[in-house]
């Protein structure tokens, strides 16, 4: 999983996965960036260590015996422990390279049965002072384990049942010999049954918030009749590529379709749409899957093909126009022909800006319509001047506005 922090790997034991299922029907996408989301950060995790040392010090001061002794070393061994893997995930992350996620989950599960650990020492003491920090203590856990993890809710969930849970605070109440403590059994399972569903709740919200953006962010970048890139989502792309190896060359492809009105004219526009979605699916297939294909609007398209020489983009020019140029059923025995116009620019020969290379690009489809129809032109030094002149007069942001 791809994030601003780097990239993160999925659980690949069977109860790490187990763990941090976030339900069914999760794309992984999704999935990958809950994975993020259970790294958490230092300042998030250094808080709750601190929290739970601090407290099992204090105790294991007061009374000096050797389960509190046996919980310090403990909480301290495993907040390290903790520490250590965090710190290797994220350098891992940024490097690109597999991260600990199963030891992390893991060692999260060993945590929580250390807090539990404190909380049935402390009430079987017999000192009521300890007895209630460490159950504060652990309720307060309880609620970051809940607010933190609830991207995971079965690691929220056996997380609360170890720290809190029946698990420990109830047989702790039991040993105690306190009849006032009887009445966590009454709370303690109100209060575990409360944190797991909101735990399942907000997971159930934060999925939804982020299909949702997902969604959005497909529409801003997608075209709704062709499934291809609009132009925010090519520009984007192009964006892209040029800020990552530069050295490279790639083709920048516009083309449009010949005589694509008269189909509009005399079968409708619902047939136009037809046409239109066929040409995208052979673009598709006309080109490698490398390829990033963009209808700009109307009849226009424009492609981007990664490590190709000038000679090999003529040839998947030419090769596109073959594509294009084989009619189309519209029903029936009703067929529609169009053909197909393209221009290239090459980087870095026509350019290395996104408005240069689409100005360049857009010329030399100018060019070869001027010289017929299904032609392929490639820019010439005369061609990337023009536009670049026209370019400088028009103004930059004028081309990138155009173009988004």
């Amino acid at each position: 999983m791809q994030s601003d922090e780097g990239l993160y790997s999925a659980p690949r034991w069977r109860l790490t996965r187990w763990l941090a299922e976030p339900g069914l029907g999760v794309p992984d996408d999704i999935r990958a960036a809950l994975i993020v989301q259970l790294y958490g950060s230092l300042p998030v995790f250094a808080a709750g260590a601190v929290n739970t040392i601090a407290v099992a010090a204090v105790i294991a001061g007061r009374k000096q015996t050797a389960p509190f002794i046996v919980w310090l070393v403990m909480e301290i061994a495993i907040c390290l422990a903790r520490l250590a893997v965090l710190v290797s995930a994220h350098r891992r992350a940024r490097a690109h390279r597999p991260t600990p996620t199963d030891l992390h989950l893991l060692l999260a599960v060993a945590w929580s049965a250390s807090v539990g650990f404190g909380v049935v020492a402390s009430l079987v003491s017999g000192d009521w002072v300890v007895a209630m920090l460490a159950s504060l203590s652990a309720a307060a856990m309880v609620g970051g384990i809940c607010f933190r993890n609830f991207g995971a809710p079965r690691l929220a969930r056996t997380m609360i049942l170890l720290s809190l849970g029946p698990g420990p605070i109830i047989p702790g109440a039991a040993f105690a010999g306190e009849p006032l403590f009887y009445i966590v059994y009454l709370q303690v399972p109100m209060y575990l049954a409360a944190m797991t569903a909101a735990a399942f709740r907000l997971n159930r919200m934060l999925i939804t918030t982020m299909r949702a953006e997902r969604e959005n962010s497909h529409r801003a970048h997608h075209d709704a009749l062709t499934g291809l890139l609009n132009r925010a989502g090519f520009v984007e792309a192009l964006s892209a590529r040029l800020g990552a190896h530069a050295e490279r060359r790639f083709a920048v492809m516009f083309f449009d379709l010949d005589d694509f009105k008269p189909v509009n004219d005399t079968f409708g526009h619902a047939a136009g749409d037809e046409v239109l979605k066929a040409v995208a699916g052979r673009v598709r297939r006309a080109l490698p899957d490398s390829a990033v294909v963009a209808r700009m609007g109307g009849d226009e398209f424009v492609v981007l093909v990664d490590g190709v020489t000038a000679e090999m983009a003529q040839e998947a020019g030419y090769r596109l126009i073959s594509e294009v140029a084989v009619s189309y059923e519209l029903g029936g025995e009703v067929r529609a022909g169009v053909g197909a116009s393209v221009g290239i620019a090459m980087s870095p020969d026509h350019g290395a800006e996104v408005e240069e290379l689409l100005a360049v690009a857009d010329a030399a489809l100018y060019e070869a319509k001027s010289g017929g129809k299904s032609r392929c032109c490639l820019a010439s030094v005369e061609t990337n001047l023009a536009a670049l002149r026209r370019l400088q007069q028009s103004g930059p942001k004028a081309q990138v506005a155009s173009a988004a």
